[in-house]
């Protein structure tokens, strides 16, 4: 019996001292932006991560969209912060430039679009990993057109605006970095936003004004108001997402039936301008291996292609891209899904955000509501947009 029991000991002494995983599962904690509406999607890619990691389980918290900048910060900043976070890519500058990201490899970065990654670099380097994109098209009412040829450029549009049954946009040019990512087709920066390319542009977009080629609500209105503009008909092409077809034709069926699609407007360089949301790892993170992987996960073929047809978004993942599904087109909804993936294949150079990002587009947006009233020169102002910019960013 006393030996039976020293051998048990043994034993046991020698299972103690062998080296083994522990069995309990890594927690990665996973934080997206407003996507509570496909929650089916995210618990089944969640679940199917699991599965094939078991040794990782995600928690998922979905954060409403008003509040995403205000508790990522926080959350970053402390010591417990979440493991994979998706921003967009202003916010995603922003930390980079306080040195609060994971920097990921150019390894990890293979099964993306090239264009997009460039995008995303911070003084050279990358701090995020994109999740999905969008693109604006020309949506337009075939119409208030008439026998005019669709315009390809900002130029183009100028020149036909005369000739329409309506005002020819509402450029929400004053919302947001709107104006910026305008002047950023033609080359212009806030390096060089006083030049005379870029007041040339300035210029084009106020003598529509004054001519009454665009509505006067243009120095303050959104978006929104441009939506509504169009399904009245008092516009003729209305700039963005594929996704918006769905609410014109829901809210504007008779509008929706004059309706064609086409290519952005474009400028001087001819690049197309896109949007994006990304995801990014805390450099406190406590499972920043786990979180690329799953982040990589996320963007692989089948969920990108999953995510895409659920959504309307466009994908990031290359191979996504190149699927049938953004090929071929048989009505209005999937020409546009079309013309906006063909849009990636022409993203550079794209916009950088800057420091100080939201005080610039203030400064710009402010200017161009001045140069539309008259209140200077464009000149002038413009100058002085550049002065402020210097000050703004210790130049």
């Amino acid at each position: 019996m006393k030996k039976f029991i020293f051998i048990l000991i043994t034993i046991l002494a020698v299972i103690l001292t062998i080296p083994h995983k522990n069995s309990k599962s890594e927690e990665l904690v996973f934080w997206t932006l407003q996507m509570n509406d496909f929650a089916p999607y995210m618990n089944n890619v969640i679940s199917q991560f699991e599965t094939e990691n078991p040794e990782i389980k995600i928690k998922w918290i979905d954060v409403p969209f008003s509040e995403g900048e205000k508790r990522t910060l926080a959350s970053v900043l402390s010591d417990n912060p979440p493991d994979l976070i998706n921003l967009n890519p202003d916010f995603t500058a922003l930390l980079a430039q306080r040195g609060a990201l994971y920097e990921i490899a150019p390894e990890y970065t293979t099964q993306f679009n090239k264009s997009i990654i460039n995008s995303l670099k911070y003084n050279g380097k990358l701090y995020s990993l994109p999740w999905y994109a969008t693109s604006a098209i020309t949506i337009y009412n075939k119409n208030l057109l008439k026998n005019n040829k669709v315009p390809s450029t900002y130029d183009e549009m100028a020149k036909i605006a005369p000739k329409l049954e309506a005002y020819a946009t509402l450029p929400n040019i004053t919302e947001n970095d709107t104006m910026l990512r305008i002047l950023n087709k033609y080359g212009i920066t806030t390096k060089n936003i006083n030049s005379e390319q870029s007041i040339a542009v300035f210029e084009l977009f106020k003598n529509m004004y004054e001519k009454g080629y665009i509505p006067k609500e243009s120095v303050t209105q959104t978006h929104r108001e441009a939506l509504e503009k169009y399904m009245a008909e008092q516009i003729v092409f209305f700039q963005a997402g594929a996704n918006f077809l769905n609410m014109i034709k829901e809210n504007a069926p008779s509008t929706y039936s004059k309706t064609d699609v086409a290519p952005q407007l474009t400028g001087k360089l001819g690049q197309n301008d896109f949007s994006l949301m990304n995801f990014v790892i805390p450099l406190r993170a406590k499972h920043k291996e786990e979180a690329l992987k799953f982040a990589l996960f996320l963007t692989n073929y089948e969920n990108q292609l999953e995510l895409a047809k659920l959504t309307n978004v466009l994908a990031v993942n290359q191979k996504t891209l190149d699927d049938d599904y953004y090929k071929n087109y048989n009505d209005l909804m999937s020409k546009a899904r079309v013309i906006s993936a063909k849009q990636l294949n022409k993203i550079e150079p794209a916009l950088k955000s800057e420091r100080n990002q939201k005080e610039i587009n203030t400064i710009v947006n402010t200017a161009v509501q001045q140069i539309f009233l008259n209140k200077n020169t464009t000149k002038n102002i413009l100058d002085d947009v550049f002065n402020k910019i210097k000050i703004l960013q210790g130049a």
